[in-house]
């Protein structure tokens, strides 16, 4: 199953960016829209368990003869489980030529977001770190929070991935 979004048009100046909104919890977030390849439902059936890797790593799956590493999100932002659902999906992320899965609750569409709609990202001091971070997106109402998803899957707790499946 392979979703489109069409993108929010509200604004036409070339300056922004493109995200691409998930939920986890009630919370919204967005993912750079260049690093997504595709989105699909989330079958268990698929995901074949790796013994040893963190929890927060559902296992692996084979995408069209290449193994790619699901990553559950709510495990890693150390949010409540639930039970999967039919909304449910896996964002397949291409970062510098390698792929991964991340199971969301759900995605919703893509906001093209100016300047000056993003803030930083607030400083916890050394209690939280917000270095995933690239600030708060606000569109009206709605807040959300912005993550360099390539720096979050490529650190170097995240590159157990690599090693779980090489």
């Amino acid at each position: 199953m392979f979703t489109k979004f069409e993108s929010n048009t509200e604004h036409a100046d070339t300056t922004g960016q493109e995200f691409l909104v998930f939920t986890l919890a009630a919370q919204e977030y967005g993912i750079d829209i260049l690093k997504v390849q595709e989105i699909r439902g989330y079958d268990a059936q698929t995901v074949t368990r790796i013994a040893n890797v963190p929890s927060f790593i559902k296992g692996v799956t084979n995408l069209r003869g290449i193994i790619v590493p699901i990553v559950d999100m709510r495990i890693k932002f150390n949010l409540e489980s639930v039970e999967y659902n039919h909304e449910t999906v896996v964002v397949i992320l291409n970062l510098n030529s390698r792929v991964v899965g991340v199971v969301v609750d759900g995605v919703s569409d893509v906001l093209m977001l100016q300047q000056s709609q993003v803030s930083a990202a607030p400083q916890f001091g050394t209690a939280f770190s917000t270095e995933y971070l690239m600030g708060i997106g606000t569109l009206g109402e709605r807040m959300l929070i912005l993550v360099d998803i390539e720096k979050l899957m490529t650190s170097e707790e995240m590159a157990l991935v690599e090693t779980a499946v090489i």
